[in-house]
């Protein structure tokens, strides 16, 4: 503060004061007071700057994905959480950006059309159900008539914590042959050889 005021290096400010005994006025006192919330606010833009960075890198190393790209990405994805217990191919996820993603790979790999894509909600008691079913169909782009069933999730040894969480509950998105084998069983079928053919390469 001296060294502010005066111009005078801290150095020979030092030198000056070397052995008088530090008596803090009103604002130094104040200025120690808020040298840790200061400090936290230096780490905290630090550490959002390294985030943006990091993501910025993140980005340019994958650059513009191909067709290829796309479809091993959404067998990886179904692999994860794709249904597999039986021939009926379903997706269960609360991240908008994991719908989108596979459903663009349904459309743009497997060659389906809204009118082969489903979703139903899983929603839970503090869930707006008008507001999730119209927050999933911004989510989507899908029509009215792809929505299904909700089901709202009323059981009592649901943790009280987990209120909230999900505001816009889990969307499950499943296939529908609408008569057309190869949209249906032969689709789910291929799909499985494709999750095996990657599985086996480890």
């Amino acid at each position: 503060m001296i060294h502010q005021e005066l111009g005078v290096s801290r150095g020979t400010l030092s030198y000056w004061f070397c052995d008088k005994p530090f008596v803090p006025n009103k604002e130094a006192l104040g200025r120690i007071k808020a040298g840790p919330a200061k400090a936290a606010q230096v780490r905290s833009a630090k550490r959002l700057r390294q985030i943006a960075e990091m993501r910025a890198t993140g980005v340019a190393d994958v650059g513009e994905l191909s067709l290829r790209d796309l479809f091993m990405i959404g067998v990886g994805l179904y692999i994860g959480e794709g249904s597999k217990t039986t021939e009926a191919i379903r997706l269960v996820n609360a991240d908008p950006e994991v719908i989108k993603l596979y459903i663009h790979w349904l459309r743009q790999v497997c060659g389906l059309c809204d009118e082969n894509i489903t979703i139903s909600l899983h929603l839970y008691p503090d869930t707006d159900v008008d507001v999730a079913k119209a927050y999933w169909r911004k989510v989507t782009n899908l029509p009215a008539e792809s929505f299904r069933w909700v089901s709202i999730d009323r059981r009592s040894n649901k943790s009280k914590s987990n209120a909230g969480k999900l505001p816009h509950g889990t969307a499950h998105v499943t296939v529908r042959a609408n008569g057309d084998r190869t949209k249906g069983v032969q689709l789910f079928r291929q799909i499985d050889g494709w999750m095996k053919a990657v599985l086996h390469q480890v």
